[in-house]
C-alpha cells in the first residue's frame, strides 16, 4: 500500500471530530466536495471503507485504525513543532476520557498540575467508566480513566485505586421515606422500594449495589440527573437515595447533612488509567499527573 498523504489523515480527523464533512470542510478552508473526494481517495488507496456516513460521521473498524495512526502522528508533529519553535507554535491538544465522578471530584486537579509547566489544551470526554475503553478503541482520545484493567490493544493499562461509594440520603428524605427503619435489614427491606437517584438510565451503581445485597434490582421511583455535582445536589435536597463518592459526601456526613444509610456497606469501583503506547513527553506528563493524583485521592487498589 503506496504512504497515506498526510491531508488525507488530516480529513479523516477533522470529519470525526467535528461529525460531518460540511463542519469538516469548514474547519479545514476547503470545499465539502474537497473532503469528500480526499476520504473516498484514501478508501480507494487501502481499499477499505473508512467512514459510515451517518450523522455524526463514525468511523469503521478500518477507519478507528487509521483514526489513530493520524491522531498520533498529528500529537507528534505538535509537539515537535513546540520544541523546535518556540512560542509561536500550535499548543497541542490531547483528547481523554474520564467518568463523571472522576471529572468532578479529582481528575482536573490532575491536569492542572499538567498545565501548570505545560503548555497544552485538553478535549475532555465524559462517559460512563464501563466506556470509556470504547473511546480508546475507536481512536478518539489518547487515555482514558476507566473500569476496564485489560489493555485495549495498543494501549497500556496501570491501576489508579479504589473510589468508594457510599449510600447516603438527605435526613428529611429518611424522615419521609425510611422512618423505623432502625436496623439494616429494615432499611435494606425499605430500600428497592423508595425514591432514588440516578445519574442516566446507563447507570447500574445504585441498582447494582441493592442486586448485591437484596438479590434484586429496586423498583421504586427513579430521578435522572446527568452531571456529577447536581446528582450530589439532587441527593442533598431529598430527591432520592444515591451512591456518591467519599469525595462528595465525608463532609456532608460529618456535619449530618446526609445519613448513611447502610454503614458498613461500600460499593467499591476500581479505576485504571489505559493511554495509548506513543513515545509522546506530552501524554507521558498527563500519565505522571493522573497517577500521582490518584495515588492521594483514591482508596489503595487491592
Amino acid at each position: 500500500m503506496a504512504r497515506l498523504q498526510r491531508e488525507h489523515l488530516e480529513t479523516l480527523l477533522a470529519a470525526v471530530d467535528h461529525g460531518t464533512l460540511d463542519a469538516a470542510a469548514r474547519a479545514l478552508a476547503i470545499t465539502p466536495s474537497a473532503v469528500s473526494q480526499r476520504i473516498k481517495s484514501m478508501e480507494q488507496q487501502v481499499g477499505r471503507v473508512l467512514l459510515q456516513r451517518t450523522t455524526p460521521v463514525r468511523p469503521t473498524a478500518d477507519g478507528e485504525v487509521l483514526l489513530r495512526h493520524a491522531r498520533q502522528a498529528q500529537l507528534l508533529d505538535e509537539e515537535t513543532s513546540r520544541a523546535l519553535g518556540g512560542g509561536d507554535s500550535v499548543v497541542p491538544s490531547i483528547p481523554l476520557a474520564v467518568n463523571a465522578d472522576s471529572l468532578g471530584t479529582w481528575f482536573l486537579d490532575a491536569l492542572a498540575r499538567v498545565r501548570a509547566d505545560t503548555e497544552v489544551v485538553f478535549d475532555l470526554h465524559r462517559e460512563d467508566q464501563d466506556r470509556t475503553a470504547e473511546l480508546l478503541r475507536a481512536g478518539t482520545v489518547m487515555g482514558a480513566v476507566t473500569a476496564e484493567a485489560d489493555p485495549v490493544q495498543g494501549c497500556s493499562s496501570v491501576p489508579l485505586g479504589i473510589d468508594r461509594y457510599r449510600a447516603v440520603a438527605s435526613p428529611a428524605f429518611v424522615d419521609r421515606y425510611l422512618s423505623g427503619t432502625d436496623t439494616e435489614r429494615r432499611m435494606l427491606g425499605r430500600l428497592d422500594r423508595v425514591p432514588l437517584v440516578d445519574y442516566d438510565r446507563a447507570d447500574d451503581l445504585q441498582q447494582g449495589y441493592l442486586r448485591r445485597v437484596l438479590g434484586h434490582a429496586p423498583s421504586g421511583p427513579r430521578h435522572f440527573v446527568p452531571t456529577s455535582a447536581d446528582f450530589a445536589r439532587a441527593v442533598s435536597l431529598g430527591f432520592g437515595w444515591g451512591m456518591l463518592p467519599e469525595a462528595q459526601c465525608l463532609d456532608a456526613l460529618d456535619r449530618v447533612d446526609l445519613v448513611e444509610l447502610t454503614p458498613g456497606r461500600r460499593a467499591d469501583v476500581a479505576l485504571w488509567w489505559q493511554r495509548w503506547n506513543l513515545a509522546s513527553p506530552l501524554l507521558e506528563r498527563v500519565t505522571e499527573a493522573v497517577r500521582a493524583v490518584a495515588a492521594e485521592r483514591l482508596h489503595p487498589a487491592r
